[in-house]
Formats: C-alpha cells, sequence, structure tokens
C-alpha cells in the first residue's frame, strides 16, 4: 500500500482528516457533530489542534495568569452591607494574590518565571513539582475563570508543600492535599459542576465533586493500586482534611 492509500484509510477508519486547509478542518467539525470519528480520530484532532494553535494559547495563558497574579488583593464590603458576611475575595483575581502572599509568608515564591504556561499533551489542567513551580496546560484553559480555579488548585499544593511539609509519596499526604485544592480553589464550585461537567446533583454536591477529584488525583499516582485503593486512601482521611480551610477561614466560593 503506498502512503497515500494508507492516509486515506486511516482518514475512513478514524473519520479524522489530517489537512490543514479550511476544508479538511470543517469536515473534521462535522464528522465529530454527526458522530462519525472515532475516540482516536478525536485525539488526533485534538493533537492537531493543539501543535496549531500552541503559541496563541500560551500567549492567552501569559497574559491571563499575569493578570491574576496583578489583581488587586481585597475590595472590602461595607459593614452595614447585606453582603458583609461573605468573604471579599470574590471575582476573578483576588483568590491568587490572596494565596500568593500567603505562600510569600511561608518564604516560597511563586511568579512568571516558575508559574509556566505549556502546551500539555495529555488531558490535564495544569501540576505542581516542588522542584520545579507550577505548570499550566494552555491548550487545556476554557477561559480565565477555568485558568484561575487551575492555578488556585496548584497553588494550594505549593502552600500545603510549605506549611505541612508533605510527602508526595505518602498516598494519605497526596489525598489530603487534592482533598483541600479541590475544595479551597473553586473548582467545586456547584456552577462549575453543572455547566462544565454534567453534574447536576443539588444536595452534597460539593462535597462528592471534592471526594471524586481527589480520588481520580490519587488513582493517578504510582503507589496506587486501583480506584478502589484511591477511594480508600480518600475516606482515611477525609474528616479532617475537608475540613482543614487553611490558609481560608471557610470555603469561600
Amino acid at each position: 500500500m503506498v502512503d497515500g492509500e494508507r492516509g486515506t484509510a486511516s482518514s475512513r477508519d478514524t473519520g479524522y482528516n489530517p489537512g490543514e486547509d479550511s476544508y479538511s478542518k470543517w469536515r473534521n467539525v462535522f464528522s465529530i457533530l454527526a458522530g462519525q470519528m472515532t475516540p482516536e480520530g478525536k485525539e488526533q484532532y485534538r493533537l492537531a489542534r493543539d501543535l496549531r494553535n500552541e503559541e496563541a494559547d500560551c500567549k492567552r495563558c501569559e497574559k491571563q495568569r499575569d493578570y491574576l497574579f496583578n489583581y488587586s488583593l481585597f475590595d472590602p464590603l461595607p459593614t452595614f452591607s447585606l453582603l458583609a458576611n461573605i468573604s471579599p475575595l470574590r471575582g476573578i483575581g483576588p483568590i491568587i494574590r490572596f494565596m500568593s502572599d500567603r505562600i510569600t509568608e511561608l518564604n516560597g515564591d511563586l511568579n512568571a518565571s516558575n508559574v509556566r504556561c505549556r502546551r500539555c499533551p495529555v488531558r490535564q489542567a495544569g501540576g505542581f513539582s516542588p522542584d520545579h513551580g507550577i505548570q499550566i496546560c494552555a491548550n487545556e484553559m476554557r477561559s480565565q475563570g477555568h485558568l484561575e480555579d487551575t492555578l488556585a488548585h496548584e497553588m494550594m499544593h505549593a502552600y500545603d508543600h510549605l506549611r505541612f511539609k508533605v510527602d508526595w509519596v505518602d498516598l494519605r499526604h497526596a489525598a489530603c492535599t487534592e482533598i483541600r485544592a479541590s475544595s479551597l480553589s473553586g473548582e467545586c464550585r456547584w456552577m462549575r459542576e453543572f455547566f462544565t461537567r454534567g453534574q447536576w446533583n443539588i444536595t452534597q454536591q460539593h462535597q462528592e465533586c471534592v471526594r471524586r477529584r481527589a480520588t481520580l488525583s490519587v488513582m493517578n499516582r504510582p503507589a496506587c493500586k486501583d480506584d478502589v485503593h484511591a477511594a480508600k486512601v480518600v475516606n482515611e482521611v477525609w474528616d479532617s482534611c475537608f475540613a482543614d480551610t487553611r490558609p481560608f477561614d471557610e470555603i469561600y466560593k
């Protein structure tokens, strides 16, 4: 089989057309909408799109990152306001400045040099490394709000690493910081769950989201055997870790 025939067969098998012209791009979009593209084809389409948009995605991510780090910290509410019992850390941005200041108090430093926007080949929003800082997957960011939640999540890991001396090999330590990061970052608020992830539960929604996301994160660690093992570890540390809202007074989102 010649290369051209092989390429045609691959396109026919997966539904993905590798062309870069407008016709090929629209053909791929319609194949996805019509349910004619296989999971393999969708992954090929995603990888090609991310490579094509890498520079623009990273520039947008860096611009939003810088905005979040530079946003004014507090917008105090007057004591007579009906909303006076709500934390002043509201809207886009302040949580990042707040977390940055708390990390600085622990002799840590997060800035543009160690919070990097990169294209990630795997499907994840970001990650934290004690040795290298935070990486934001620019190709997975849907909006500035999504970037804020992702950055806040990873900054919670940085805070826990400095404040509690996390042993990242210990699954109980990992489960605890994942519980806290999912709970306090804002990624499990009801609006995010309802509109983005299709989770329709009303009662106990926040707890269910935190437990689900923490379990998935623990499952991805080398020391974890399977989903049952991950759920068991999360359950073991749940009560104390979910109740611990430091450095916040409460879950504010």
